[in-house]
Formats: structure tokens, sequence, C-alpha cells
């Protein structure tokens, strides 16, 4: 049996980037006798008030208690042989418990990310922390690291710098979770959809004089999923308040899926989690061409990519005129995902970090 500790930012079941990377292979690891122990970063109570724009007392107490728990968990990795890592072992400060883990328990690190964490990023409700978090930590830590498993091609360039055991393992989906018998029918009225965290909201800006025009021809609905409502005007625009209970059932509505990014260094580290989300379910998916995108989606077969803002309303056209069009490159776009970016194509890849 081969014991493996998990440190991880988030309470379990919480955080995409989480729940998408380590959390859905955690059965199938089992299968392969490799035990996993979890413990998050920060408690469930901790994640409860972290994205909110005020108490910075109680967010710098709880993360106090965070390394408290971490230095406290150090007496126990004496008896494992891996220590995964995924992002960081503390959100802010010196690598200081990754150094321990590595240079005094000599324990092997499986360091895993999925972003250009590297890259100087934040949301309005942590700039308090921003000045703490040590970006420059990572390139340390993928030094000292065993293995390193990233998410795309770009984030295994930078990490080739420093280790030469990089392993790609795209952002998956798990196909028995993201199953059409849990889907519901698409609505009589098209909604274009899109889900997010409230720190990426503003990518869908661009697009919104796109929706304007459209707005004017089409019978639609945008549906936005995520935490908090934009704060910008979006035309016929309907706010889902996420729910991880009804996450399927609330993304199954889409009838079209859009990914919007912007053309920056911290979007080419991006993993396509919401095309791939959205193709998982048969969803047509439009998405701008960056990054991993274009390697996702095969343009005109599965889905769409937009290379300026006149794509943004010829495909959305094209698609609310013809819903043929849609399910055929739905259906194409499922097969995708299941050939190349779900859980049981790449699960074999996973457990093989944890070997020799």
């Amino acid at each position: 049996m081969i014991k493996v500790v998990i440190l991880c930012p988030y309470p379990i079941g919480e955080a995409p980037s989480q729940r998408f990377r380590v959390e859905q292979y955690l059965s199938w690891l089992g299968t392969q006798h490799i035990h996993t122990t979890s413990y998050p970063f920060l408690s469930s109570r901790a994640w409860k008030i972290f994205y909110q724009s005020n108490k910075p007392l109680s967010k710098s107490f709880q993360i106090l208690l965070g390394f408290i728990r971490r230095f406290m968990l150090l007496a126990r990795l004496i008896y494992v042989d891996f220590v995964f890592i995924h992002r960081e072992a503390t959100p802010v400060g010196p690598p200081i418990i990754e150094w321990l883990i590595a240079k005094v328990l000599r324990k092997r690190i499986v360091y895993d990310f999925d972003d250009a964490i590297w890259l100087p990023n934040y949301s309005k409700q942590h700039r308090f922390i921003h000045r703490l978090k040590a970006y420059w930590k990572v390139k340390f830590i993928i030094r000292w690291a065993f293995r390193v498993s990233v998410g795309n091609d770009y984030l295994a360039k930078y990490a080739s710098i420093y280790n030469q055991r990089v392993v790609v393992i795209p952002t998956t989906i798990d196909m028995d979770y993201h199953a059409l018998p849990h889907a519901i029918n698409r609505q009589k009225i098209p909604i274009i959809g899109w889900t997010g965290t409230h720190t990426t909201v503003e990518y869908l800006k661009p697009i919104v004089p796109s929706l304007e025009k459209l707005a004017s021809i089409h019978a639609f609905e945008f549906v936005v999923i995520s935490s908090e409502p934009p704060n910008f005007p979006i035309p016929k625009l309907r706010f889902v308040r996420w729910n991880k209970y009804t996450e399927i059932e609330d993304l199954s509505q889409f009838s079209i899926g859009v990914m919007p990014l912007e053309d920056t260094e911290w979007a080419k580290g991006k993993c396509g989690f919401k095309a791939l989300q959205y193709m998982a379910l048969g969803i047509p998916t439009i998405a701008d061409n960056v990054g991993v995108n274009s390697s996702i989606i095969t343009h005109g077969q599965d889905g769409f990519i937009a290379t300026n803002r006149e794509d943004w309303f010829e495909y959305l056209n094209s698609l609310l005129s013809e819903p043929s069009l849609g399910k055929i490159l739905g259906a194409n776009a499922r097969t995708c995902i299941r050939n190349r970016f779900s859980v049981q194509a790449n699960k074999e890849k996973y457990s093989a970090l944890f070997t020799q």
C-alpha cells in the first residue's frame, strides 16, 4: 500500500480546481492500492468568509490557524510515501512547509497546478494579503518536487525550466458525473450560458455588444452561474447561484456555452475547464482562441473558436438560427471529452504519478 498525504488549499468539495484535478481521482487511487488522506489549509468555517469583501481580522486569524495545522501535520508525514501538493501548501508566505517536507523530511513531493500561479493574480477580496503571496516560491517548489503535474503545455514549458520530471495531465471531467441522463431537456427559449467564479465574470464584458445585437433578432436568455451576479449589464440576464448539488442540472439547461478570455499570460495558463464541462454535457461551445482552448476544441467540428469580436456574433447567430447545428457539435464534443479529457481516459496517467 502506497501512502499519500494531499495538501490542498480548500475544503473538500468546494473549489473547481481542486475537485477536478484532485478529488475526482481519489476513489480510483484507492482501487490501485494508493491510500490518500487530504488536509485542506482552509477549514469549512474559513472558506465561508474567505471570499467576502470584509472581515480582514477574521481572515488573518483563519490563515494563522491554517499555518498551525500545517506545522502540526509535519510529524505525521514521517510515515508516508508521497506528499501531493495542489497549488501550494500555504496561501501566503515563503515555501517553508514545502522546504521542510523536501529537505528535512526528505519526502517525495508531487506538485500539481493548473494556472500560471507564478504570476500575480488576485481578487479584490484578497488585496490585503496580495503582498504576502510570494509568487516567486513556485519555481522553488517545482525544483524540490519529485514529479510535477500540470494542466497544459504552457504550464509544462514553465515547469520544465526547473524540473525535467513534468507530466501534462489535463483538467478532466468525470463522464459518470457529467452524465446525459442527469441532464434536463433544453428549454424552448434558447439559453446562452456561462459558469465561473466572481473573479472571472469580467471576461464576459467583451461579448456584451454581440449579445446586444443578437437580442434585437433572437429570443434567448443569458444565464450566469456563479457565486455572485455580474456588476455590469448583460442583455436578457438571469443569474443562478452556483450550487454543487444542482450543478449538472443547472448547466444542462444551456443551449450554448460560452468561454470568452482575455489574451494574457495568466489566461494562457488556464486549462479550459468551462469548455470541458459544457462539452461533456453535449453543449455546443464557443471559446476565444486563447491558451489551451484551441487544443480542446476542433473548430467547426465540436465547437467554435473565436478569433475576434465579430466571430462571437457570427457563431452565436449561427447556433441560434440552426439548432440542428448545435446538436451535431454537441454530440461530437461529448465524444471528444470522453476520448481525451475524461477521468476515464487519464486515470492510469494519474496513478502513475505515485510510482518510482
